[in-house]
């Protein structure tokens, strides 16, 4: 199969490039499918708005303590089995624990959460919802064998891993609506989620000849592991908290039915950011080498990059938003409509995290990792103060509005450093089709 070409980037390249991107977005793809049409269109049919609300609230809490718990290590374990593959039964076994020890400490951080958010507003979603959602982190201190796949380049394996997971899953979810059960087989029905894809990695880890009974820990290594990946785990709590701030403080204001309503429309909206990091991940080693040999190349290959995010998110924002209430007509019941106009404004912030995901290669490029840090720090700050004013006043579309600002400051914060002012201005011209423009008129 012949991929299609990318404006500014060799085909030849670009092909060799995608190769493993391309299983990896292959499971992305049927990942998204399979969560979409079990967790948002038939479970909103089984499900009352705010059952629906309360299924998914313990989550949205559980993401947060997910991200301290895996420390920051699987990117790093990745770039340590590539440039030492000889330690791999160390590596993994000491982060496995180190995981491991994380997921369970985070568990009273969790009651700690819980009980702060109900200061303002007893939840709705009980305590051991919350708490058994929790253990996910406890489970997935497995998922660090995704780590040593994808140091061995095998994102086909990957691939096997999580799509069998997501049928597997979607099974056990058509079964449980298909028998009638009650809300709590579906809170446990999350955890088994982390379950089924752990054993996927297990069981495909020992079929390629390797064992886990071999793993090791190194107190020393331990050391070394946290003090370089660090930074890594801070960025990744604050994406959570600038991506996921919303759906924790919605039920804090209003009805958990308003929460499950407003999933519906994240989940419509959130489907699509895949392709913006299939992309960027795909192209990345090609902006490199431009860099090294061609500063000019890498600049027009920057700018390449922005225009296909602009015009791709764009038309994905077009469409949903103008066709929001056709979609909640034709997938969802009537007591999920008031959803559309929500999904009307929460799409458009794909448009920033379509060009947030193309600046972030340029950021991680010039060695900028602080400031990417910053400016994802400078998003959370800006989405819980906006939330906290519009959710009370607004509801729902009020968080709506309070994400697509947020995202919005984030991609074009980099326009106030004087280092990285031009990468803004490329992204405004991208943003208003400026550069697109003027690449028509020369052709």
């Amino acid at each position: 199969m012949r991929i299609p070409a990318i404006p500014g980037f060799e085909q030849q390249a670009f092909e060799k490039y995608f190769k493993n991107t391309g299983w990896l977005l292959i499971a992305r793809v049927g990942s998204m499918v399979v969560k979409f049409v079990i967790n948002s269109v038939l479970l909103s049919r089984y499900l009352s708005t705010a059952e629906f609300g309360i299924l998914n609230y313990p989550m949205a809490i559980v993401t947060f303590t997910m991200a301290i718990a895996a420390l920051g290590l699987d990117g790093f374990i990745t770039r340590e089995l590539i440039s030492h593959p000889e330690k791999k039964d160390t590596l993994l076994g000491t982060a496995f624990w180190l995981r491991l020890i994380a997921g369970l400490a985070t568990l009273p951080l969790v009651f700690l959460v819980y009980m702060l958010l109900s200061l303002a507003k007893p939840l709705e979603t009980p305590f051991n919802y919350v708490l058994i959602v929790a253990f996910t982190s406890v489970v997935q201190s497995a998922n660090i064998i995704d780590s040593f796949f994808q140091s061995k380049v095998q994102g086909k394996n990957i691939m096997y891993v999580q799509v069998s997971g997501n049928i597997i899953s979607a099974l056990v979810k058509l079964l449980f609506i298909i028998l009638k059960l009650p809300l709590i087989w579906f809170v446990y029905s999350l955890l088994f989620d982390a379950v089924i894809l752990a054993l996927g990695y297990v069981i495909l880890y020992k079929k390629n000849g390797n064992h886990i009974g071999a793993w090791k820990y190194d107190s020393k290594i331990t050391s070394y592991l946290l003090k370089h990946s660090w930074p890594l785990a801070f960025s990744a709590i604050l994406v959570t908290i600038y991506m996921k701030i919303d759906q924790v403080m919605i039920p804090m204001y209003v009805k958990a039915s308003q929460l499950g309503i407003y999933m519906t429309a994240a989940s419509l909206s959130e489907n699509w950011y895949f392709i913006p990091v299939a992309i960027a991940t795909s192209v990345f080693p090609a902006i490199m080498h431009a860099r090294k040999t061609d500063i000019d190349r890498y600049y027009k290959r920057l700018q390449n990059m922005y225009d296909l995010m602009v015009v791709l998110s764009v038309c994905i924002a077009l469409v949903m938003s103008l066709g929001s209430n056709f979609i909640y007509h034709i997938l969802y019941t009537k007591p999920y409509w008031p959803a559309a106009p929500v999904l009307a404004v929460h799409v458009w912030a794909g448009v920033f995290v379509f060009l947030g995901s193309a600046s972030g290669q340029y950021l991680i490029a010039e060695g900028y990792f602080k400031l990417s840090m910053l400016r994802t720090g400078v998003g959370a700050i800006v989405n819980i103060i906006l939330n906290l004013f519009f959710i009370p006043k607004y509801g729902i579309i009020g968080a709506a509005y309070a994400t697509l600002i947020a995202y919005a400051v984030a991609t074009f914060f980099i326009v106030l450093i004087p280092k990285t002012r031009h990468q803004g201005v490329m992204m405004l011209r991208s943003l208003f089709l400026i550069s697109l423009f003027q690449k028509i008129v020369k052709r």
